[in-house]
């Protein structure tokens, strides 16, 4: 946590706590070493009156650091605070290839990828829109942007596979999803319209390499015009295999391709092996694009310490000696 400071120039008066509690210890000592000058330290201890020694200390020093806590808050210290987003627009492609059925991830790779999924929906902010896209040998939006979770957890649920892998289909179906999201919502809510559009992002998994449609160079040059961010998941293990027409056949996955993809367009990439990787990486993926570091004022912390403070040094105060300080 980084903490900076609205009105800094109020700490100055920090020097005149170190400049008080540099007195009080002037004073103590000029009063020792008066006291030690009496000749008769027994009629010194019948004539001077009896104090309470060292809980008067406490009480000074609550009062410093009543003083110090008021200082800091008037000079308005803020800090990093971690809140979710407000406006934005998620774009999630699952991979939905034949390949999705091999059993190199338990149970197999659609099954995990579809309880990963769901945990993902489950993480975003509830005013996050979300959309999902699916793609094999085409790419489709199964659900536009919404704010309806469960319509994107039905949408997860009837999942079905199909042959091809259109990688590059699926990311430039995603920019068309989120152009025409953004183009309804500003012209139904003039707010949004004034502030712009609100940041969008695609995440996408694939268990495989493109084998269809338009290519990843080509969907990378559109999201990079769009400004929009894709970040990868490259799932499965380079082992794994399905049964197609009596042969077993190997379907790795195409690391390079999505990393590239991710690379090029700004947005981060990921390689998940097993289930609870992939989960992991949805939860990460979630804390970046679902929520924003903002600096928040924290001025209420320090003058709230400054007033217990203060109302610890009075009570000790009147308590041991009867009189304020």
């Amino acid at each position: 946590m980084t903490s900076t400071f609205l009105s800094p120039e109020w700490l100055w008066l920090l020097l005149a706590v170190a400049a008080l509690l540099a007195l009080y210890v002037l004073v103590q000592l000029r009063r020792r070493a008066y006291a030690v000058r009496f000749a008769n330290l027994e009629l010194l201890g019948r004539l001077a009156p009896k104090r309470p020694g060292w809980r008067r200390h406490v009480a000074f020093a609550a009062l410093l650091v009543a003083l110090a806590s008021l200082t800091v808050g008037m000079a308005k210290p803020t800090k990093d605070t971690r809140v979710p987003r407000d406006r934005a627009t998620v774009l999630m492609a699952i991979d939905v290839s034949l390949s999705m059925r091999a059993e190199d991830v338990e149970p197999n790779r659609l099954e995990a990828a579809q309880a990963a999924a769901k945990e993902f929906v489950s993480l975003l902010p509830p005013r996050i829109n979300l959309g999902l896209v699916t793609f094999s040998g085409t790419a489709s939006v199964a659900v536009a942007p919404t704010t309806d979770r469960a319509s994107v957890v039905r949408a997860i649920d009837n999942l079905e596979l199909a042959e091809r892998t259109a990688i590059g289909e699926a990311v430039f179906s995603s920019l068309d999803a989120i152009k025409t999201f953004q183009s309804q919502l500003q012209g139904t809510d003039a707010a949004e319209a004034a502030e712009g559009a609100a940041p969008a992002r695609i995440v996408l998994m694939s268990d495989g390499s493109n084998t269809w449609g338009r290519s990843p160079e080509q969907a990378v040059g559109a999201a990079k015009q769009s400004e929009v961010p894709v970040s990868t998941i490259a799932f499965g293990t380079d082992t794994g295999y399905i049964e197609l027409e009596g042969q077993r056949v190997v379907v790795p996955v195409d690391h390079e391709a999505l990393r590239g993809i991710a690379d090029g367009t700004g947005g981060s990439y990921y390689a998940a092996a097993s289930a609870e990787e992939l989960s992991n990486v949805y939860q990460d993926i979630g804390s970046q694009i679902g929520y924003t570091t903002e600096r928040q004022e924290i001025t209420t912390w320090f003058v709230g310490l400054g007033l217990l403070f203060a109302f610890t040094a009075a009570g000790f105060s009147l308590l041991w000696s009867n009189r304020l300080l």
